[in-house]
């Protein structure tokens, strides 16, 4: 199989790498979160296409809607500054979700089948 992107697949293998050492080390479940979206962009990236950015697209959404919830749960601690509203989870879980649905939408884009037609 071709690689589709490096980039990609470098950065799949090292959110995969962070996410297992997270579990590994601290014990967290939150390890879970960088090892699946590194499986879901390997996947994309190895295997490209239509399929991939579907796969890629609902790890997205299904991490996100965990996120959210998990960001929830934490708004009592949470202060309305800056650093709490970037670096919790409900905020990353909105980007995940967009994102997520973003590529399910591309995935069925014409350019995508237009571009897996056209390789010879």
């Amino acid at each position: 199989m071709k690689v589709h992107s490096w980039t990609g697949l470098i950065l799949g293998f090292a959110l995969t790498a962070i996410g297992i050492l997270s579990l590994i080390f601290f014990g967290s479940f939150a390890g879970l979160i960088p090892m699946l979206i590194g499986f879901g962009l390997v996947y994309l990236n190895w295997r490209g296409g239509r399929a991939g950015l579907v796969v890629f697209g609902h790890i997205c959404i299904v991490l996100g809607c965990f996120l959210v919830t998990w960001g929830v749960y934490l708004l009592p601690y949470s202060r309305p500054i800056l650093l709490h509203i970037i670096a919790r989870p409900l905020f990353w879980g909105l980007i995940s979700i967009f994102g997520g649905i973003c590529a399910n939408y591309h995935g069925f884009c014409n350019c995508v089948r237009k571009q897996n037609k056209t390789i010879d």
